[in-house]
């Protein structure tokens, strides 16, 4: 018997897709370069664990 999941990563990243896809659906090469620099000055959203302490190296812009 299946348990109910608690957290549906599928459903999650759907959802992460539809609203980028409805946030850039009319930008300009330009502007899509411009939000996802925007984006990832923003940071990783929904965590409290600095990049620093992951293991993960951020790219060198």
């Amino acid at each position: 018997m299946k348990s109910k999941k608690e957290f549906d990563a599928v459903k999650m990243m759907r959802d992460i897709r539809d609203k980028i896809s409805a946030e850039t659906k009319d930008m300009s090469f330009a502007e899509l370069k411009a939000y996802i620099k925007l984006q990832l000055q923003k940071g990783i959203p929904h965590t409290t664990t600095p990049i620093s302490n992951t293991g993960i190296s951020k790219a060198k812009s």
